[in-house]
């Protein structure tokens, strides 16, 4: 009896909302389409040091992108989650598992993108619009799915090649190259499990970028468009529907 009534409560939860909602069409995306900014993406989290990255780009009046991945219903991660969030940085989705898209069914794409959409629904009240595939992975299905599920996806024309190995002088200079061969937009990928990439590399990039004339914005700001499919009031994690 107990269970039934939790069970309806929270479902009663979830119907009642009425976020506000955005239309969205799916699309891949490699890069940023307005002019002098630069979207400084991260993915993996949320990891121990994402607050401490959030810090950084507040006090360079700077702003970031998180694409996170799963285990995010423990209070420690909800507090992360919602940390970047309310201190106006965009959230994203990574897909649950981290696994390879291209690999997975019709039925499985729908699982992945789902978990992480109804995480963000009961965590912070968003659907998100954009969703990175792990490890850059993708094929007409992956984007079919997306599509379907209002996401468009996101790759990048800036790897500083931290889950690669790279040093932090490495990814430094990766940053560096790029700036000098002066594009009209950088969108960057990094992962935000490295201490050397967010007390280091991160710091570094944020200055040398806004050195070299560079707006500092999320991804749906360097893009112009939405960074949600809807915005309304976090939901309440119910245990039932984990």
């Amino acid at each position: 009896m107990f269970a039934s009534a939790l069970l309806t409560v929270c479902l009663a939860a979830f119907v009642s909302a009425a976020p506000q909602s955005f239309k969205r069409a799916g699309q891949t995306i490699y890069s940023c389409t307005q002019p002098n900014t630069a979207a400084i993406t991260f993915d993996d989290g949320p990891y121990d040091y994402i607050n401490d990255i959030v810090n950084t780009f507040n006090s360079k009046n700077a702003k970031a992108t998180f694409f996170f991945i799963h285990c995010i219903y423990d209070s420690d991660s909800q507090d992360r989650v919602k940390y970047a969030y309310n201190n106006g940085h965009q959230i994203a989705s990574h897909t649950w598992s981290h696994a390879n898209l291209a690999t997975l069914s019709r039925d499985q794409l729908h699982d992945e993108m789902w978990r992480v959409e109804q995480a963000f629904q009961r965590i912070v009240g968003v659907t998100p619009a954009y969703m990175r595939p792990p490890y850059g992975s993708f094929n007409d299905q992956v984007l079919a799915v997306a599509s379907e599920r209002g996401q468009d996806v996101v790759i990048w024309d800036l790897d500083s090649r931290d889950s690669m190995g790279a040093s932090a002088e490495e990814s430094k200079q990766t940053y560096t190259d790029k700036i000098n061969e002066h594009p009209s937009s950088i969108l960057a990928l990094n992962h935000e499990v490295y201490s050397s990439t967010a007390y280091d590399v991160i710091p570094n990039a944020i200055d040398q970028l806004q050195a070299a004339g560079y707006k500092l914005v999320t991804l749906a700001e360097c893009l112009g468009t939405n960074p949600y499919q809807s915005v309304g009031q976090p939901e309440s994690v119910c245990p039932l529907l984990l």
